[in-house]
């Protein structure tokens, strides 16, 4: 586990060396924009998983650095869309690239990094593209349908879930999957790990949404209720749509209206208590356990791969996914 570890730390140092080099831009405008989320920091979760699955195969080789840079590089062009979309002002504890620069700037810094991921991606090979092609294809579908929202024939609670595969759980997966795929690791280990990133995906949503709810800003690096504010429907307010009791109710319609009333320009403070209400309902506690759930199901489908350090380091992950909330 010990040579696990600087293996990972080793690695994640040259995804980090790496994108310093692929964001850099001569033109001025274009390389501050593309580089301000990335300087903001992050936690690389991405990457960490690319570079720890390879070590299922040949381990950190140089495909394994670029396809991790690149999947950690689409990751921050779709921060780039989701706060234009999500009207969100902070993003990692500063003023979101659109309040910056305007949201025509914002969308198309975004766009340079996913134009920069691709020909990353291009330099490996036939697989990496349709692995960036196909984790884009799924990215833009979550987003269009969180967007458009359920439908009166969708369950809203299983609709979402499917975003949440789509949007977060792809491209988690992808990069677990991009570890075993350009470290040569033997085919059938491909995917196990890709059922795992994609259920652990879900089960890290589940629990944003929780934290969303945190009372500190600290937290979460946004402000708290973020979404709601911008009506953007979380799993704790899908499953208060599903209770029938008159306090539940009522506060479903006060979340509504203030969301309705912020929309009209009123200040977001106004739900603040309708929010801290939401956090200690138990519609927050059956997500928290869904998320379990979901993680649960990710160490399950790990069965296939030999045991070993790896193995019980993903397991390990799936365990703090969930803890982070607690």
């Amino acid at each position: 586990m010990r040579r696990l570890f600087t293996a990972v730390e080793d690695g994640l140092a040259q995804v980090e060396a790496r994108l310093a080099t692929e964001l850099r831009v001569t033109d001025a405008l274009a390389d501050a924009t593309s580089r301000y989320l990335y300087e903001a920091g992050g936690k690389r979760v991405r990457p960490m998983l690319t570079i720890l699955t390879a070590q299922l195969g040949e381990g950190v080789t140089p495909h394994v650095i670029a396809g991790a840079t690149a999947l950690e590089m689409t990751h921050l062009g779709s921060l780039y869309h989701d706060d234009v979309m999500d009207a969100s002002d902070v993003r990692r504890g500063v003023p979101s690239a659109h309040v910056v620069w305007g949201n025509n700037v914002a969308i198309l810094a975004g766009d340079l990094l996913f134009s920069r991921a691709s020909q990353l991606m291009a330099q490996i090979g036939e697989r990496a593209i349709r692995l960036q092609a196909d984790t884009f294809e799924r990215l833009v579908l979550g987003q269009m349908h969180e967007t458009v929202g359920a439908q009166p024939a969708d369950d809203p609670v299983e609709f979402y879930l499917s975003v949440l595969a789509d949007k977060t759980g792809s491209l988690i997966s992808a990069a677990a999957q991009a570890g075993v795929l350009f470290s040569d690791a033997p085919a059938e280990y491909e995917r196990p790990v890709l059922e795992f990133g994609e259920r652990i995906g879900v089960a890290f949503q589940l629990l944003d949404d929780v934290i969303d709810l945190s009372a500190d800003p600290g937290e979460t690096g946004k402000v708290p209720g973020t979404d709601l504010r911008a009506g953007v429907p979380t799993m704790p307010y899908l499953l208060l749509d599903r209770s029938s009791d008159p306090a539940s109710v009522a506060l479903k319609d006060a979340i509504d209206d203030g969301v309705a009333r912020i929309a009209d320009g009123a200040d977001p403070a106004i739900l603040d208590d309708g929010l801290a209400q939401l956090r200690e309902h138990p519609a927050t506690a059956e997500t928290r356990r869904l998320a379990v759930e979901w993680s649960a199901e990710a160490v399950a489908a790990l069965e296939p791969l030999p045991e070993g350090a790896v193995r019980d380091a993903l397991t390990r992950f799936a365990q703090v996914v969930v803890d982070r909330s607690s």
